[in-house]
């Protein structure tokens, strides 16, 4: 899937795309910058990419042919273009490189949905949880921290990543997250809350530990968006 597009040189462009066994993955599209080819290439298209280059270390690149374009469903509405390009920006954290099947398939379910299933904003935030357990920060919604009990969870600790019961977390509300019962696999909850947790989370603990001071812009007018309602 592609993530990002630049063009270089004349006519030519630097794809980036995250790919199904090699992870994230940048490449040299000869001709990729051209007019015939700018519309086919746009982030979360679905291309067929070989990739070539004399030594594992150099850049190298790709011949390209699109399977499938979402921008149709993405581009008529403003929110799945919003949480394409967030997505896109947050897959950047990844390592080069690094394999990820698991979160490459979640992100392709992901994406597919943009724009065409009504519950969307909930799948992308349950996504963005996922994000969260690949880059090392997953969060522990299994029991609470307090009592160990698995019953009416209703808060996440913002320092640990752990869930507590509605009544034992109740003396605390004001400094603990709302825990979404969508993450839960439960009805209820919206897209603003589960955006409002895994951001707490991507940028007070996993930014920094990728060399981030905070959110990529494009997340933050994704949450921006939905806070707005």
């Amino acid at each position: 899937m592609l993530l990002t597009v630049r063009r270089l040189g004349e006519g030519g462009a630097l794809l980036e795309a995250f790919t199904a066994a090699h992870g994230r993955h940048a490449g040299v599209a000869p001709g990729g910058g051209s007019r015939r080819m700018a519309p086919l290439l746009q982030p979360g298209a679905q291309l067929d990419l070989v990739w070539r280059a004399r030594l594992e270390s150099h850049t190298g690149t790709y011949r390209a042919e699109l399977i499938r374009s979402r921008a149709a469903a993405i581009m008529s509405d403003g929110r799945a273009l919003a949480a394409m390009q967030a997505a896109a920006a947050l897959l950047r954290w990844l390592p080069e490189r690094e394999p990820h099947p698991a979160l490459y398939a979640r992100t392709i379910e992901m994406a597919d949905a943009l724009g065409a299933d009504p519950d969307w904003p909930r799948r992308y935030a349950a996504w963005e949880l996922a994000l969260l357990a690949e880059l090392g920060f997953g969060l522990d919604l299994e029991r609470c921290a307090l009592t160990g009990a698995r019953e009416d969870l209703a808060w996440i600790s913002p320092r640990t990543g752990r869930a507590v019961t509605r009544a034992a977390g109740a003396p605390w509300a004001d400094r603990l997250l709302p825990l979404p019962p969508f993450f839960l696999g439960l009805p209820g909850g919206d897209a603003a809350e589960g955006l409002r947790v895994t951001g707490h989370f991507l940028g007070a603990h996993a930014a920094a530990a990728f060399g981030h001071k905070g959110l990529p812009p494009a997340r933050a007018r994704l949450a921006q968006i939905f806070a707005a309602g």
